[in-house]
């Protein structure tokens, strides 16, 4: 048996389905069966294993769509640039070097850019060729050149016309086409006028057996090639956040989050479908024979779990509170920024520490700036984040949406008092109004202002009228429930033999027949 797990993309600030993957990863191989995981999407600026390296997958574990169709494995870039001098065929006029970037000159009025991983080394990402001011080709590195980029000068702007995918003896192994309208995608002989296509044929490679379960993460260009090409697989979806619109929701109809319409639309040839707390599970399940008449087999399983709870070393930092998440804008930081501001009026001492990465982060640093709040509202950037949360006093979340919470889960895990919006699913999950901290009635009409208020009183109270230590007991015994002897148990009981193998195919048929 062999899992695999199939997303689109990854990046250095990932978002919580590749978190999710990540937490995942650990839990399967404490099961003990083989897992790969698949990106479709394509990468060009950094390579794909720094990334997956970084967020916890093992190199063995990564499947790339484009490079499975080569000899090269899954590896850190090693390239050096004396390989690379070895490959020019005329010897270079000059050499400069600029931190990363390396520029050699030729006659001709010809040069190439080589640009490196990391100042002050000699390895080498990606080479961009230039002939007489246009640009014509950029190649890309790991232990040898992967892959290649040709580019021809369009209205004045390069345009990227072809890729080629090489095996380590220079050979083709894959190449795409592009006539800025379609793709086409060559393998040998074979020729994909799509890249869903392209994907179907993929699948169809992975040789998939009755033993195997193919789990899907993301479903955009990926589910049509899934449900017709993996044979006798097993294949289940992971639902990752709100699966639909309330507000756009009635008797008669109801809007899917467009990332899982596909699934839901074909849930009766799913094996499983997996959300992350009970109370989604309910609503979906509901939902999906009320409007679909089907009866999915569909299970509750966090996506991820805590080793262990954390206890600090020493007294936890007074009225400091902690937020992590991507910075992003559903994330609403800002609204946290600005009610700790107002909170301080209350509590003197009061402070916001923010962990993540992501595109909001200069907003966010213009704000604090603008409301003058430096002194103690800082911005952290990313961190491993396993004994960071026991420093604090509390956390502070402001989405208005959590399929689950990763964070939210690890906060608890450090016995943090929780203060957050009563909405679906995450802070319903660990946040217990009273018990381990604040759940602040949400409506979606309210002002922002008014949201910022409720969000400081939040704060005020949690730190002066609340009993922190009775919240913080409770918080370790919701973590309790996480702790990964238990969640490794219900994969098991997923997908071991005596779990799906039986069950979910009679849920399955159950479904058809509806």
């Amino acid at each position: 048996m062999t899992v695999y797990n199939i997303n689109r993309g990854i990046g250095w600030a990932s978002s919580g389905v590749e978190y999710a993957q990540a937490y995942r990863a650990n839990l399967l191989r404490r099961v003990g069966v083989p897992i790969r995981f698949i990106f479709t999407d394509m990468f060009r600026m950094e390579n794909i294993e720094h990334m997956t390296k970084n967020i916890g997958f093992e190199d063995h574990e990564v499947i790339w769509l484009y490079s499975y169709f080569t000899d090269f494995p899954i590896e850190p870039t090693t390239y050096t640039l004396r390989q690379l001098e070895d490959t020019f065929a005329d010897k270079p006029t000059s050499m400069v070097r600029d931190k990363k970037v390396v520029r050699y000159s030729f006659e001709d009025n010809r040069y190439a850019n080589a640009y490196l991983r990391f100042e002050g080394q000699d390895i080498v990402q990606r080479v961009e060729y230039v002939c007489a001011g246009k640009l014509v080709r950029k190649d890309y590195y790991t232990s040898g050149r992967l892959f290649s980029e040709y580019y021809s000068p369009v209205n004045n702007e390069a345009h990227l016309y072809l890729r080629r995918f090489f095996n380590r003896d220079g050979s083709e192994a894959l190449c795409e086409i592009m006539d800025g309208e379609t793709d086409l995608y060559r393998v040998g002989t074979k020729l994909f006028f799509s890249k869903p296509r392209f994907i179907a044929y993929f699948i169809s490679c992975l040789g998939l057996t009755a033993d195997d379960v193919l789990i899907i993460d993301r479903a955009t260009e990926i589910g049509q090639a899934v449900l017709h090409e993996h044979g006798d697989c097993r294949i289940g979806s992971v639902v990752h956040a709100e699966h639909y619109n309330e507000n756009r929701t009635d008797d008669d109809n109801i809007l899917w989050n467009n990332y899982y319409e596909y699934e839901f639309s074909n849930a009766d040839k799913l094996d499983f479908l997996i959300t992350s707390t009970d109370a989604q599970k309910v609503i979906l399940a509901h939902q999906m024979e009320k409007y679909q008449h089907m009866r999915p087999h569909i299970v509750t399983i966090p996506v991820g779990s805590l080793d262990e709870l954390k206890y600090p070393d020493g007294p936890r930092r007074k009225h400091a509170m902690i937020t992590a998440s991507r910075l992003a804008d559903e994330k609403h930081i800002d609204w946290l920024v600005r009610a700790t501001v107002m909170a301080r009026e209350s509590v003197p001492d009061i402070s916001l520490d923010i962990y993540g990465m992501g595109g909001e982060e200069e907003a966010l640093k213009s704000l604090i700036k603008e409301l003058r709040a430096e002194n103690y509202i800082h911005m952290m950037g990313h961190h491993k984040m396993d004994d960071i949360y026991r420093n604090y006093e509390a956390y502070a979340a402001g989405s208005t949406s959590e399929g689950f919470g990763l964070t939210l889960m690890e906060a608890v895990g450090s016995g943090l008092p929780m203060l957050g919006f009563d909405v679906h699913y995450g802070n319903q999950t660990f946040i217990a109004d009273g018990e381990n901290g604040c759940l602040i009635p949400y409506n979606a009409s309210d002002s922002t202002t008014r949201k910022v208020a409720q969000l400081a009183q939040a704060m005020v109270k949690i730190f002066t009228k609340a009993d922190i230590d009775s919240y913080i007991r409770k918080s370790y015994e919701i973590a309790e429930d996480y702790l990964t002897d238990r969640i490794v148990d219900r994969w098991r009981r997923l997908l071991l033999p005596d779990g799906i193998g039986t069950g979910g195919n009679h849920e399955k048929k159950e479904a058809s027949q509806a």
